[in-house]
């Protein structure tokens, strides 16, 4: 059993050591300019197609949830009738 704890040990230290060290591009400066450009349009859709689909779907789940609480509510308020 020693044997197969150390065995796990060396395979673990081998995986850390061969990572890649990714280079990430800082983006923000670039951002920054787009959302604070004086252009007329709303920050939650100056982010191009993407921003505008994300938006639109989120105003929609929001809309159909809010419909289905106050249904719910009116169900739950009104009597129902036994026959």
């Amino acid at each position: 059993m020693f044997r197969h704890i150390l065995t796990l040990q060396q395979v673990s230290r081998r995986q850390i050591s061969r990572t890649v060290h990714r280079q990430l591009m800082n983006k923000v400066p670039e951002k920054q300019k787009l959302f604070q450009e004086a252009n007329g349009m709303p920050v939650h859709l100056k982010g191009g197609v993407s921003d505008a689909v994300l938006y639109r779907a989120t105003m929609g789940l929001t809309v159909m949830g809010t419909a289905c609480v106050i249904y719910e509510l009116v169900k739950a308020a009104v009597p129902q009738k036994k026959d």
